[in-house]
């Protein structure tokens, strides 16, 4: 059983696959199987993945379910008790591995943790705003107002996923932030303060760019999990109040946009959710 499973979903992006691919394959620590899970791609990506068919775990989907369902069926087939994820666009460092394993071994109660970034933005390197350094330990509340952990720079325990569950496949964007959210109320989430993983943006396949309205998942992510019932009590007035403040901003826009039936029902949202949950 290799220590780590690497799981690499990907949908028509064979102009970088072989890129993110290598890069781990060029991990100086080998103790690894590598799996890549084709969400129905219709480009060259059957192509691309044809030199590497001996080297990874190569899973297609006949047509595209999303990057949930691509990264939930990775998991599935993952034999390992260490799992890290990388994104077709992004690609590691040749350390990112080893420095992540050695804090597993050092650090035997921790569960999750994720290295620092290298910004590329339309092809130059960017530097981090403020609101979007990472921070380690509780950052549940940090959490709330948008995802600042990276599918790309995490490394967590594979009993994690038994407690919380998988991504959540009905949600078609920040599936990731719903899962981190499951996660970082119930654990620290150390950072690893190396620039390991090389991290792209800007372009126009990413979901940030295709998806309008990306709060709107959000909101359904922070309610989902206060009806959990899994928060502690400071961890339920943070996911209140925020959620109070992305329905009021969502539901106003909607307003401005003559979106009436949508924005009243986000407007009215947190008072529904305190009185169903009293």
């Amino acid at each position: 059983m290799p220590k780590v499973s690497v799981i690499i979903p990907t949908f028509n992006r064979a102009d970088k696959l072989s890129r993110a691919v290598s890069s781990v394959l060029n991990q100086s620590f080998t103790d690894f199987e590598l799996i890549v899970v084709d969400d129905g791609s219709t480009d060259q990506t059957t192509r691309v993945m044809a030199p590497f068919r001996s080297q990874v775990i190569y899973l297609r989907f006949p047509f595209n379910q999303g990057v949930s369902a691509a990264r939930n069926l990775g998991l599935q087939k993952a034999s390992s008790s260490l799992i890290a994820f990388l994104d077709s666009d992004d690609y590691w460092l040749p350390q990112k591995l080893a420095v992540q394993v050695d804090f597993f071994d050092r650090h035997p109660e921790a569960q999750i943790c994720q290295t620092e970034e290298i910004w590329i933005r339309k092809g130059r390197r960017v530097n981090p705003r403020k609101k979007h350094l990472k921070p380690s330990g509780d950052i549940f509340a940090q959490s709330l107002k948008l995802c600042l952990i990276s599918p790309s720079a995490v490394m967590l325990r594979r009993t994690l996923f038994d407690e919380v569950g998988g991504f959540d496949e009905d949600l078609p964007a920040c599936e990731d932030y719903d899962l981190w959210l499951r996660i970082a109320c119930r654990c620290p989430v150390h950072l690893i303060p190396e620039p390991l993983v090389v991290k792209e943006g800007g372009t126009p396949d990413q979901l940030s760019a295709k998806v309008k309205g990306m709060d709107r998942f959000r909101i359904r992510a922070i309610e989902k999990l206060i009806k959990q019932g899994v928060l502690n009590k400071t961890q339920f007035e943070a996911a209140m109040a925020v959620l109070a403040e992305k329905c009021k901003i969502y539901g106003q826009g909607c307003l401005k946009r003559g979106k009436i039936r949508e924005g009243t029902y986000y407007l009215n949202l947190p008072q529904r959710l305190k009185e169903e949950l009293s």
